[in-house]
């Protein structure tokens, strides 16, 4: 990791150490990805049959789970692995419900007004594959749409070379209610979503992370016509530790190793006030390391990663807020103490016995959060994000009477005279 003094930076080198990878502009991404949507729209499930055999080696006869496929998931997991599911399940699902939003009504001026809450009818839940069954993720979609009451829930996963899901995906999808599993991935996945294919059925919006052919699928159907909304931009994960004199280097070097084993691609950052700590967290980032079985991939994102020693806390809460992390972590003095001074990001985790992945599994908070920098702007995936809010007002003749001459005045105002006309008339009835 490349080891800076925010002091001795410039603007431009300050810029330069918090930016990511960019963001692809890549235009046979592009291209390629509205290909697939395009095939999709055009073929529906023999395009998928297809790309699954391209893509996952995999011979389908069916896109559908089968009832014998659900039935024999719990049988393929052990104890142990079937309570850790159930009891993150129910973390998530505590947490999920207590952040369900509530409907509000009150009257003023003898108007009624208020703001009530309905789900999305069809939501698209997307769970990736790749070198393991994202268990967590499947959680973290599944039970705030629940929650939610979404009636359609479209769930589609990758499935193996063999043309299976893991019994993990298929037994957390049962105690979500959910039982319409698709064995479909990639970009293929997202447009059978967006549009619908013979089995496939369409939303109204897709939730879930997934590689740039993903995140690049989502972005296209969602500017689409006829296509589905997303949830939220996505790029690779990422973290940033704060981190004081007298943090743990044993536990900063292990978020920072957690967040790299990601990708290639996730970036990682610690910001310190202690110079002693540097080479502590680096040697410990090394001994680590080697026992870790993802060490090719945490040894070229960490390549690209830096280490910033600051001057003050307030000052490592300025970096951190301007780079708007997806995790921050605060190894910390009176870390719950500083949450006042987070302004931007997806997830904090506060002080020395908050392992980001606490949070990534099972203490209830979602993992599917804002990257980039995006959290400036976007919040992490909660319950209100499967539903909408639909305001409504109850306007009786003393309120009409109380209002009606203010609306009367702007809609002339604005030469809306028909805006205009539709109080008028009102008032005059009650004359």
């Amino acid at each position: 990791m490349k080891v800076v003094n925010w002091a001795k930076l410039n603007n431009n080198e300050k810029i330069k150490v918090l930016k990511r990878s960019e963001e692809s502009n890549d235009t046979n991404l592009q291209t390629t990805v509205a290909e697939i949507i395009q095939q999709v729209r055009n073929k529906g499930d023999s395009a998928l049959i297809e790309y699954a055999q391209k893509f996952d080696k995999a011979n389908l006869s069916s896109l559908s789970v089968s009832r014998q496929e659900f039935a024999a998931a719990s049988a393929n997991l052990s104890e142990q692995e079937k309570q850790a599911i159930i009891s993150a399940a129910e973390n998530i699902r505590y947490f999920h419900k207590q952040s369900a939003p509530k409907g509000f009504e009150y009257e003023k001026d003898g108007i009624n007004l208020g703001k009530m809450y309905r789900p999305i009818d069809k939501v698209g839940l997307y769970v990736p594959g790749g070198s393991a069954p994202l268990v967590s993720t499947l959680l973290m979609l599944a039970i705030p749409a629940s929650i939610a009451n979404c009636p359609t829930k479209v769930l589609t996963t990758p499935p193996n070379s063999k043309g299976k899901i893991a019994p993990a995906i298929l037994f957390a999808a049962s105690i979500c209610g959910i039982d319409n599993i698709y064995k479909a991935g990639g970009a293929q996945a997202i447009a059978a979503m967006a549009f619908g294919t013979q089995t496939i059925p369409k939303v109204h919006k897709i939730f879930g992370p997934g590689n740039k052919f993903v995140t690049e699928a989502k972005i296209q159907v969602s500017q689409a016509i006829g296509g589905a909304a997303l949830d939220m931009p996505a790029g690779p994960s990422e973290v940033l530790v704060i981190a004081d004199i007298d943090a743990n280097a044993t536990f900063v070097a292990s978020d920072l190793l957690a967040q790299a084993e990601h990708d290639k691609d996730a970036h990682v950052i610690l910001v310190t006030t202690c110079k002693d700590l540097v080479n502590k967290v680096l040697d410990e980032i090394k001994h680590q390391s080697e026992y870790l079985s993802r060490k090719n991939i945490i040894t070229h994102s960490l390549s690209k990663s830096s280490i910033i020693v600051a001057s003050s806390i307030d000052e490592c809460f300025m970096i951190s807020n301007q780079y708007a992390p997806e995790h921050l972590i605060l190894h910390i003095a009176n870390a719950k103490e500083s949450l006042n001074l987070v302004q931007n990001a997806g997830s904090v985790f506060v002080g020395q016995y908050s392992p980001e992945s606490i949070g990534d599994y099972a203490s209830g908070t979602n993992h599917v959060l804002p990257t980039y920098g995006y959290s400036n702007m976007y919040s992490g995936l909660d319950t209100i994000a499967f539903m909408k809010a639909i305001s409504f007002q109850q306007v009786s003749a003393e309120g009409i009477k109380h209002i009606g001459p203010v609306v009367e005045t702007l809609a002339n105002l604005e030469g809306l005279d028909a805006h205009k006309n539709a109080v008028t008339v009102r008032l005059e009835s009650l004359k």
